[in-house]
């Protein structure tokens, strides 16, 4: 089939005004928050009814043409990246609270419902949603279920898979499918777990039923303050060592600090190395006596200044400053690399050092900000664009601390996936046989290999199959030639 086919198909389903196909209107789909990576697609189309995401993906497989699903476009991985001559599907548009049930404490959303918008929901039923990644204000539910998104109080309750229930989804050739169900306990195979994290190379979710939880009744939040990141990052290691399970344990560096300060004003030590915020939270009892220990603990790993959140204002103005960090360093720099890498919580000192050590190597800044409790780094390299040769030793630099993490017994991504990325990284992480099982899976989902090519895996057969001369359906056993 031809462009112009696809394209003349197109018009039939969208009006002129949800169909993009100009030079200039398709300028802003070009990139995602992994701006390094640029593609323009043959067309952007904006559904406004799940149908017509459906009708557009069997266009897409019948006309053999590959597309991308897109939200926000928060991804830093470049996993909304468009694909060259492909479609790309925007999805901001199906943004209804389909169903609120305070009761069961569960919501039915579209893929373009913004994260923060279920809890201000569901605020007057003393409910929230808990995943809280940085960009919560705008990103929105079906990327966060593509990426598997987590945040700063995943350490206490998890990742988007810890709180999907339910998905119904358009698989890549056009079939509808619905997968888990609204209870929590679930019979045979996890096919929503399977779904959550796919990067959008299992299709489309088009309805998603996510657990909400009971907001707590106290929040205690505690700013510690370090002359030194290893000293701040074996704190880390001695409060988790200790039992306690804070709501979330987030860490910058003096750089990180510095940036905040500039953009949002937090007030945090401007001359420490490295902060600490802790968050203890659930019924006030509970926390009075963890609050004990935690200050203990904080005391006792050296920390030269403790702050306590004296107010629900003065704790989000902490939680502002981390939660702009990312943006704010583009005060210090025109170019920054999002690296995002997970190391043992036990090994977190030792990686930092050998972040402060490349750093150094390389000549490059390095500006730390991270979930701490979880070991998920999230190293800001700073560079400029307009210099030759600049961006290639920025990512050189961001691979070796992608290697660094999987020397420690790590993993190249915490929560913002593999995407165009960290794709050459996977083989380094996995043995051959498990990128097999990978491929074969991604193949017999998607045999025509049309839902968002070349995210995660090279586009076409994976290395260690095409040596046997088999189709990866055909390794499956899913494909049979008589």
């Amino acid at each position: 089939m031809t462009t112009d086919a696809f394209l003349t198909a197109l018009a039939r389903l969208y009006p002129a005004d949800r169909l993009l196909i100009q030079p200039g209107q398709l300028a802003p789909y070009e990139s995602d928050g992994l701006t390094a990576f640029r593609v323009r697609p043959v067309a952007v189309v904006i559904p406004e009814t799940q149908s017509e995401v459906i009708e557009t993906v069997k266009l897409c497989h019948a006309h053999s043409v590959p597309f991308v699903a897109r939200g926000s476009g928060t991804s830093l991985s470049g996993g909304s990246v468009p694909i060259q001559d492909g479609a790309l599907i925007a999805l901001n548009r199906l943004n209804r609270i389909l169903k609120l049930d305070a009761r069961e404490r569960l919501a039915i959303v579209e893929p373009g419902v913004i994260n923060l918008n279920v809890s201000k929901a569901v605020v007057n039923e003393g409910l929230y949603y808990a995943p809280d990644p940085s960009s919560q204000q705008i990103c929105t539910i079906g990327g966060n279920v593509a990426f598997n998104s987590g945040g700063a109080h995943c350490l206490k309750y998890g990742m988007t898979s810890n709180h999907v229930l339910a998905i119904k989804a358009v698989l890549p050739d056009g079939e509808v499918v619905h997968l888990g169900s609204d209870s929590a306990e679930s019979v045979g195979p996890d096919l929503v777990g399977l779904f959550v994290g796919s990067e959008g190379l299992f299709g489309i979710a088009l309805e998603i039923t996510l657990r909400l939880l009971p907001k707590p009744e106290k929040y205690q939040t505690v700013l510690a303050a370090y002359h030194s990141l290893e000293a701040a990052g074996n704190a880390v290691a001695a409060v988790v060592a200790s039992g306690l399970l804070p709501g979330a344990i987030e860490m910058m560096d003096r750089l990180a600090i510095q940036a905040v300060e500039a953009a949002v004003q937090a007030h945090y030590p401007e001359d420490a190395e490295a902060v600490l915020i802790v968050e203890l939270e659930g019924e006030a009892e509970q926390v009075a006596e963890e609050d004990k220990r935690l200050q203990q603990l904080i005391r006792d790993s050296g920390a030269y200044e403790v702050r306590v959140a004296r107010d629900e204002a003065d704790r989000q103005r902490i939680w502002k400053g981390r939660k702009s960090a990312f943006s704010a360093v583009g005060r210090l720099s025109p170019d920054f690399i999002v690296q995002d890498g997970v190391v043992p919580r036990s090994r977190l000192g030792e990686a930092l050092a050998e972040i402060k050590r490349l750093s150094e190597a390389y000549d490059i800044r390095v500006a730390n900000v991270f979930h701490a409790g979880d070991g998920n780094l999230h190293p800001l390299i700073l560079y400029d664009g307009r210099q030759a040769g600049a961006l290639e030793r920025a990512e050189q630099l961001a691979g070796e601390i992608l290697r660094l993490c999987i020397r420690l017994g790590g993993s190249i991504t915490g929560e913002h996936g593999v995407g165009l990325e960290k794709r050459d990284y996977l083989p380094e992480m996995y043995a051959e046989a498990d990128m097999d099982a990978m491929w074969r899976l991604r193949c017999a989902i998607d045999s025509r290999q049309v839902a968002n090519p070349g995210k995660m895996f090279p586009v076409g057969e994976a290395p260690a199959l095409r040596r046997t001369g088999l189709h990866p359906l055909e390794q499956a056993g899913l494909l049979s030639r008589e």
